[in-house]
């Protein structure tokens, strides 16, 4: 009997040993993984286009920054292949370079077969710059116009001149909010830093309500100002954030009043919705309400996760080993911004 429950305990200790090193081996791969981030992701990553139309002849023009094209061959072709117009033939295009704006900009003519009464437009412009770009689409017909954003998960809209519902207008501008929220490497970066920052239920709430205050406070000051951040500013703030509340959760476990810091490094992060407030002339509390909705939603299941991985993880110290490899992200993040 005492024979049979020595190899009991055995047989459990080796399902429990390899449990652990496929834990640890899945621990590591995962945040191996978020060590590539910051070579490839901008936090601020727009352009913006406006087309006129006149008769059967449409107009483009697009103004894309310098810093989103740097590994572009031959954006000339490039750019304007990912903007497409159904039923038009391209006519002629020309793009220069304007090193003193830090912009490159491109002009395109089209034909349609018939006098355009709506655009039916494809824009894939993050297949050639980031996934998280953004395009912002003004078009103008007469005294008509009408606004599109394109991304990743919208790339294609339709252009029909008339202005939106009040209700179609809220609608769309909260979504936007909330993809900018969740749309790129630095937000989910940093939230996921905010809920393994807290240490209790009751702190993640307070955390995450005064990283949202802090956001949409400074996003509001920011356009009352009339203050406009340079985007590369703007990403090595964001990065800085990240950076910092991992060395909060390493080097200070316990350190009281930590709700006030996230309210201020959500000030940081309010600069980025400021700028895309501006640039797509969007209603500021849409934006900002759409943000929060995601982003508190998604605290929420990162909390959720990190909750799980304690309890199933503990011996490997998750906790510290997250925050560290945030670290090396934030830091990693910022030194590439602030040198490129």
């Amino acid at each position: 009997m005492s024979a049979n429950r020595a190899a009991g305990r055995c047989a459990h200790r080796r399902r429990v040993s390899g449990h652990s090193k496929r834990s640890r081996r899945l621990l590591k791969r995962c945040w191996l993984a978020l060590l590539p981030l910051p070579l490839a992701a901008h936090m601020v990553s727009m352009s913006t286009g406006e087309v006129r139309v006149t008769g059967n002849r449409a107009r483009y023009e697009l103004r894309m920054p310098l810093y989103e094209i740097a590994h572009v061959r031959n954006p000339e072709r490039a750019l304007v292949a990912q903007v497409r117009f159904r039923g038009a033939r391209l006519v002629e295009v020309s793009c220069r370079e304007d090193a003193t704006e830090g912009a490159y900009y491109c002009s395109a003519t089209y034909e349609f077969p018939a006098p355009v009464e709506q655009l039916e437009v494809e824009c894939t412009l993050h297949a050639v710059t980031v996934p998280n770009h953004v395009h912002l689409m003004r078009a103008v017909r007469g005294n008509k116009t009408d606004q599109a954003v394109f991304d990743l998960s919208f790339p294609t809209a339709t252009i029909r001149f008339e202005p939106p519902t009040a209700w179609e207008t809220a609608l769309t501008q909260l979504l936007s909010g909330a993809l900018r929220a969740a749309g790129g490497a630095a937000q989910l970066l940093f939230l996921a830093s905010l809920a393994l920052a807290a240490r209790s239920r009751r702190e993640l709430a307070a955390l995450a309500a005064m990283f949202l205050a802090g956001e949409s406070i400074s996003c509001l000051a920011v356009l009352a100002a009339g203050w406009q951040p340079a985007p590369r500013f703007v990403e090595a703030a964001a990065a800085l954030t990240i950076a910092y509340l991992a060395v909060e959760i390493l080097l200070l476990p316990r350190a009281g009043q930590r709700w006030l810091v996230l309210g201020v490094l959500g000030a940081f992060h309010g600069l980025y919705f400021a700028l895309f407030v501006r640039t797509s002339e969007y209603h500021a509390a849409y934006v900002l309400g759409g943000a929060a909705l995601a982003g508190a939603a998604l605290i929420a299941l990162f909390a959720m996760v990190f909750a799980r991985l304690r309890t199933l993880l503990a011996a490997l110290r998750p906790v510290q080993v997250s925050a560290a490899a945030l670290l090396v992200v934030g830091l990693g993040w910022f030194f590439l911004r602030v040198r490129g």
